[in-house]
Parts: structure tokens; C-alpha cells; sequence
């Protein structure tokens, strides 16, 4: 249907609201495993601030280890190189833990994470209206790649960040109290800055900071692409893998390579603009980092020159430095990290608004599809049923029409005149248009497509879909495939197989008409599911259905004549051009 226009007066509808990065990170925190990943965090917390505590006992070290070698002192060296291997093992050990209870952590909420929008993805089928809409790219990408990026890079930069803070906290304290105070005169006045290798640490963190954000700053944008661009090419590479047949037999080689290099094209070029960033990047970087060796050295050169501290405290001030410069600069060392975190954060907010954001109820104006009264023998009925395009153009009208119980209907009509879209309103699936379609309580209903749908698992899981293939025993899936003519595969419902691969078009159709007689439905809606076999084929299915699904209703698309025999009443669909609601002739 076409957009609503609010009415004179009333207010524009808001643009819709992404979710902050907050409400993206905080419902696992919250969730009913809350206490197990917040025992761990803690965990890994401790851990890391057990290695902050290690680094400050290596600063403190330093002091005595570098004055033992200015003054050739051997014993308090050797006591300083055993102090020093309690500290590396110590280190060694801790580092260890913490990582691993960190990636305990990380595949814990991913798992959260994911098994949560694998469920919004299927609820009121989202999966499907996502596709249809064409409201996201690539959410395959987003639930795999994406979720494992929010994930990793929230818990690193987080827990980066906190250890940053503490170092800096308690290396700023180091650092003010050995590096002293130093004097210069200005303007005819004496000026004292205490500390004053913090400030120096500060000033150059921060100016390093301004300078390396406004050269990567693009690279968020870039990333956000750069993503994007490598989904399409790796779905395009995948289409191809599946449809391997069919491209072999038009000799459609030459036609899938252009079209694969055009969208690599779109990878290489968007490449290239990010290498021309990080050149920038890592040019600006290694600037700051290689100046940062020196720095230091050069800032507290006049006062170890002027006797104010001997060697070992000039090595712990380097080292306190150090710490305190980086600390400040997190945000420089972390940009890149940054840059991908972010572009990861906008493609999930992005896919949680539309999922979230999906009508759960049947639009405005749009074909309504509800549940028909408790009485016993409820048909399948429509009701002045007109039939869209999402764009809001008219696409067929159906009219009034009633599938009763037990009944069989051939929906005839010229190609393109919206059957198959029939049948998608009548699962649920199409709201573009207008009516009212009311199913019978507790129906079981089975759509056929032309193309079914055959999961990669044993055939017996196949035959079973959508039911768990412990639905049904050995001996009537055996059956089913003989009612069908494929007892042939009798002898391998054990066997795992990518069958959509393995069977051919027509075996593809037998194997569903195969479910159907498994599954008993009230109601069977066939979509030119039998298009792909003989006629004498298609006759021997359909009298398999007759026979074995006796009180079942059974509507049909399709073109052959042949199947006219099998059915009581015919439709005939019109599209909405020839201004004439579908016609229904009762069989004599």
C-alpha cells in the first residue's frame, strides 16, 4: 500500500529511532544469565587489575635493578633478577587466565546474543518480510560476523579502557612524586610546576590525540562500507555455489564472472580509499610513537643532568612516562579498533530497529488475515480480496470466495497475473492490497511452493520439515516416498545430504508432495508444485493425495489441463487491468 499522509494539521510522523549503542550492549547483562557473566566479568577484572599491580611492582623494580648496574652492586642485582622472575611468572600466569576467562566471557553473551536475534529474525516471520521489503542487506552477516565484532571488540576496548584508567591513575601518582618540580623564570617571575612530567605526558598525549582523529576519522564511514560491500560479494560467490547447475547449463560463465568483478570492484575501490586513510594513519602514529621514545628522555634530561636523580630513578621515570602516555593516548592506540567497533555498531542498529520495528499486526488499509469463529466446518474464506505490489500498484482482484471443507479448487490464469501472490496473501505472507481472509481454528495448513525448501540434514529430516524428523518412523516415511514413486531412497533417511543439490526438480516435488501425505494438513495449497514432472507423474501424485488425504482441501495453481479431473471447482484470476474479480465455476 501506498504511504499514509497524516492528515491536514496533524503532526509529521518522527524518522525511526535507531537503538544507542547501550541498548545494543546492556539486555545480556540484564538477561536471566546475568549473574554467570557478571561473575566473570569480575574475574577478568580482577585479573586485569592483578596485572596493573604486576607493572607497577616492574616500575618500582627498575629503580633498583638500573642503580645496581651504575653503581656495580652484584648482590642487589642478583636479588633484583630473582624479584624479577617472581614477577614474569607471576604475569605469565595471570595473562593467561585472563584471557582465557575472557573468551569464556565473550562466547557466553554472543551465544546470549545471537540465540536472541535468531528468535526476533524468525518471530512473525521478520526473516521473510526483511527479504521482501528489502529493509536490510546482507542480515545474515549481521547475526554471524557483526554480533562476534559487538561482542569481542566491546569487551576489549571496555576492559582496555579500565585497566587504562587504573595505570593511569596509579602511574600519575608515580610519576608526580619522583619527577619532582621544575622551575623557569618568565616575564621577570619565577614559575614552579610541580609534577611536572604528568603535564608534560598530558599535553603530548593529547595533542597526539587531536591529530590522529581528525586524520582516521573518515575510517569509520569507510569500514561501515567496507563491510557492506564484502557481504554482497561473498553472497554473490555463495548464489553461485548453490546454483552451479544452472548457471553450467546456460554456459552463464562469462555473465557470473562480470558480474562477481564488478562486485569486487566495489571492494577494491572502497579498499583503496581506506588505505589511503590508514597511510595517513599509521604515518601520523608512527610520528607520535617514535617521538614518544625520546620524549620522555629529553623532558627529564636537565634535572638527571643537574644530579637530581640518579640512573635507576631516570629509568622508572621513562617507564612511568610510558604508562601515562599511553593512557592518555588510549584513545590514539585504540582508533582503529574504534573505527570498526563503531561501523559494527550502526549496522546492528540499523538491523534491531527494523526488526524491532516490524508491524506485528496487519496495516492499515492492508489485506487482513484472521482467525475465523470457533463453529465446526469453518471454511477458508476471502472477502473482496484485491491483490498489490508493495509500491501500492493494483495487481489482481480475487473477489469473495470460500475453500470449503474437503473441497478441491484449480486456480487457473496467464502467467504474471498475481496466482502464486494469491497464495502468498493466503499463508499470511502478502499484506500489500485489501480484504479479509479468515482461516478456521486450529487448521492445519501446508503450502507447497514450486521450490521447496530442502534443509541439509538426513533425507528423513527433509521429508519430516518443517516437523523434527522424530515426528514420523522409518516405516511411514518409507511409504510416503513409495506413494510418490521414490522408493529408491528408502533405504537412506539416515543419510546427511545436501538434497536441493542431490535430487533433481522433479524428485525435489515428489519429496514434498511425499510431506504432505506425512504431515495430513486440512488444508493443501499446491503452487505449480508439480510443474517439473510428467504428466503421468502429476496424475500418479495427485491420486496419491486423493486417495490418502481424503478430508483434506485441496487448492492447486496450476496451467495443465490433465489436472482438471482432479479437482471439483476451477478459479480463473484476472489481473487488475481487466477490471474483473476472479471467476469460479463449480464442477458439474
Amino acid at each position: 500500500m501506498p504511504p499514509e499522509t497524516p492528515p491536514t494539521g496533524a503532526p509529521a510522523p518522527r524518522p525511526p529511532k535507531h537503538p544507542s549503542a547501550w541498548q545494543l550492549i546492556r539486555p545480556y547483562w540484564v538477561s536471566e544469565q546475568r549473574w554467570q557473566g557478571r561473575r566473570l566479568l569480575a574475574l577478568v577484572v580482577a585479573l586485569n587489575l592483578a596485572v596493573v599491580f604486576i607493572n607497577v611492582r616492574l616500575n618500582a623494580w627498575n629503580a633498583g635493578f638500573y642503580d645496581a648496574l651504575d653503581k656495580r652492586n652484584w648482590p642487589v642485582f642478583k636479588s633484583s633478577l630473582a624479584e624479577f622472575a617472581v614477577l614474569a611468572f607471576s604475569y605469565i600466569v595471570i595473562a593467561t587466565f585472563r584471557t582465557y576467562f575472557r573468551q569464556m566471557l565473550e562466547i557466553r553473551w554472543r551465544q546470549w546474543v545471537t540465540d536472541t536475534n535468531l528468535a526476533k529474525w524468525f518471530a512473525h516471520q521478520a526473516y521473510y518480510r526483511i527479504e521482501r521489503d528489502h529493509l536490510a542487506d546482507n542480515p545474515d552477516q549481521r547475526i554471524s560476523e557483526d554480533i562476534r565484532t559487538l561482542v569481542s571488540s566491546s569487551l576489549a576496548l571496555s576492559l582496555d579502557l579500565l585497566t587504562t584508567l587504573v595505570s593511569l591513575f596509579s602511574f600519575v601518582t608515580i610519576l608526580w612524586t619522583i619527577s619532582g618540580a621544575v622551575s623557569f623564570a618568565l616575564g621577570g617571575m619565577n614559575v614552579t610546576i610541580p609534577g611536572y612530567m604528568v603535564w608534560v605526558a598530558a599535553l603530548y598525549a593529547l595533542v597526539g590525540s587531536f591529530f590522529i582523529f581528525k586524520v582516521g576519522r573518515p575510517l569509520v564511514g569507510l569500514s561501515y562500507r567496507q563491510q557492506q560491500v564484502e557481504a554482497d560479494f561473498r553472497f554473490l560467490l555463495v548464489r553461485l555455489r548453490e546454483s552451479a547447475e544452472q548457471v553450467a547449463l546456460y554456459r552463464g560463465e562469462a555473465a557470473e564472472l562480470s558480474r562477481l568483478k564488478s562486485a569486487f570492484s566495489a571492494v577494491r575501490e572502497n579498499w583503496w580509499q581506506i588505505m589511503v586513510v590508514t597511510k595517513r594513519l599509521i604515518f601520523a602514529n608512527s610520528i607520535y610513537g617514535q617521538i614518544a621514545i625520546v620524549f620522555p628522555i629529553m623532558a627529564a634530561a636537565p634535572r638527571y643532568f643537574a644530579g637530581a636523580f640518579t640512573l635507576g630513578v631516570l629509568m622508572r621515570i621513562i617507564g612511568a612516562f610510558g604508562q601515562v602516555s599511553d593512557g592518555f593516548s588510549w584513545f590514539v592506540n585504540s582508533f582503529s579498533t574504534l573505527a570498526d567497533w563503531k561501523a559494527t555498531i550502526n549496522r546492528l542498529r540499523e538491523f534491531a530497529r527494523v526488526i524491532d520495528e516490524l508491524p506485528q499486526v496487519p496495516r492499515k488499509g492492508g489485506i487482513t488475515l484472521v482467525t475465523a469463529g470457533n463453529a465446526p466446518g469453518a471454511a477458508y474464506t476471502a472477502t473482496d480480496l484485491r491483490l498489490a505490489l508493495p509500491n501500492g500498484a493494483p495487481l489482481a482482484v480475487a473477489g469473495s470466495f470460500t475453500f470449503a471443507p474437503g473441497s478441491r479448487w484449480l486456480i487457473r490464469g496467464r502467467s504474471g497475473c498475481g496466482k502464486s501472490t494469491m497464495l502468498r496473501a493466503l499463508a499470511g505472507l502478502w499484506p500489500f492490497g485489501s480484504g479479509r481472509i479468515e482461516v478456521p481454528p486450529n487448521a492445519r495448513v501446508l503450502f507447497l511452493p514450486q521450490q521447496s525448501y530442502l534443509p541439509i540434514d538426513t533425507l528423513k529430516a527433509a521429508l519430516a520439515f518443517p516437523s523434527s524428523a522424530d515426528t514420523f518412523t522409518d516405516a511411514e516415511c518409507r511409504d510416503a516416498l513409495t506413494a510418490v514413486n521414490l522408493s529408491q531412497y528408502g533405504d537412506e533417511l539416515q543419510t546427511v545430504a545436501h538434497w536441493a543439490r542431490r535430487l533433481s526438480g522433479g524428485e525435489q516435488q515428489r519429496l514434498a508432495a511425499a510431506r504432505a501425505l506425512l504431515q495430513k494438513p486440512d488444508y493443501l495449497f499446491l503452487d505449480e508444485a508439480t510443474s517439473a514432472l510428467d504428466v503421468e507423474t502429476e496424475e500418479a501424485v495427485y491420486r496419491a493425495l486423493h486417495t490418502r488425504l481424503p478430508g483434506t482441501t485441496l487448492v492447486s495453481v496450476a496451467h495443465r489441463e490433465t489436472l482438471g479431473s482432479f479437482h471439483q471447482h476451477t478459479m480463473t484470476l484476472h489481473a487488475a487491468s481487466e477490471v474483473e474479480p476472479a471467476q469460479m465455476v463449480g464442477a458439474a
